[in-house]
């Protein structure tokens, strides 16, 4: 790792650190705490992911939707409208409607061929995005002169690297610039985090191998072909059983590139000053 010791980190000059875990626990509050210092750039993936590398698609997507509209149809062919999406670091909506669910289209479903394929494009993507930290890094120090880094994860990053293989790309390119630290729910994160999510449920990316399976799992248990899904009803049924599919692999991630705190702690932290000592405290109680 890139400070060894609590000590490394609170004298470092210029700190870099990455924060990682499932969507909900703390990973953007805590690097808004760190921009609103003034003095660290705030790595956003998941919106790199949706303006550099997935807008594109985003957008023709917006423009297929108003190509239905007769009216609307005209005055893009005249190039007299621009449709675009509006995504920014707090609402990255038009990335997940882009996603979709899969199911039936009479309830807003795609196709399970089409959502796969939107999902591979979702992974070259985020593999991409989480490849550029370092060009940001320097980006950040060389352009606009900032001190200090963070790199705000989506909740998927554990799904696109293999955490056991030393040889990992992204794995390997992330902990050789930054210091990766993941947020650790407890029983009851997870329990609400569901209750949330069964409010309003939303496209996420998955393991193809893992979508694979549960999709098939919940068309035997359902005993419904794919084009009579219900969308929410599947992504609800997908969420818990991502959710206990991924913690084992963050917890590797933490064990074997970086460290880890609790989420509990995170949620007590109120400015830059706490967030530098969460990590610290982390440093100097990790396992040899």
């Amino acid at each position: 790792m890139i400070y060894e010791t609590a000590r490394d980190w609170t004298a470092a000059p210029d700190k870099r650190v990455l924060f990682f875990g499932m969507s909900g626990l703390g990973k953007t509050h805590l690097a808004n705490l760190l921009r609103a210092h003034g003095d660290w750039f705030h790595y956003s993936v998941d919106y790199r992911i949706g303006t550099a590398y997935m807008g594109e698609h985003i957008t023709d997507n917006l423009k297929r939707q108003a190509m239905t509209v007769p009216f609307l149809a005209t005055l893009l062919r005249s190039d007299s409208i621009y449709i675009g999406s509006n995504i920014t670091f707090n609402n990255l909506a038009p990335l997940s409607s882009y996603l979709g669910k899969p199911g039936d289209p009479a309830k807003g479903g795609l196709p399970f061929s089409e959502y796969m394929r939107r999902q591979d494009l979702h992974r070259r993507a985020e593999i991409n995005a989480l490849l550029d930290t370092p060009q940001f890094i320097a980006r950040a120090h060389d352009l606009y002169g900032y001190q200090h880094f963070v790199c705000d994860t989506g909740g998927s990053i554990c799904e696109v690297v293999d955490p056991e293989n030393p040889a990992d790309e992204v794995l390997r390119t992330l902990g050789a610039n930054t210091l990766m630290v993941w947020i650790e729910g407890s029983g009851d994160h997870t329990e609400e985090l569901i209750r949330r999510f069964d409010k309003s449920p939303k496209p996420m990316y998955y393991q193809p191998r893992f979508m694979r399976r549960i999709w098939d799992e919940f068309k035997n248990e359902t005993n419904t072909l794919g084009g009579d899904v219900d969308p929410d009803a599947f992504v609800r049924y997908a969420y818990g059983r991502a959710l206990r599919h991924r913690a084992p692999l963050y917890a590797a991630m933490a064990r074997n590139w970086g460290v880890s705190v609790r989420a509990d702690d995170v949620a007590k932290v109120r400015d830059s000053d706490d967030v530098i000592t969460l990590v610290a405290d982390a440093l100097a109680t990790r396992p040899n």
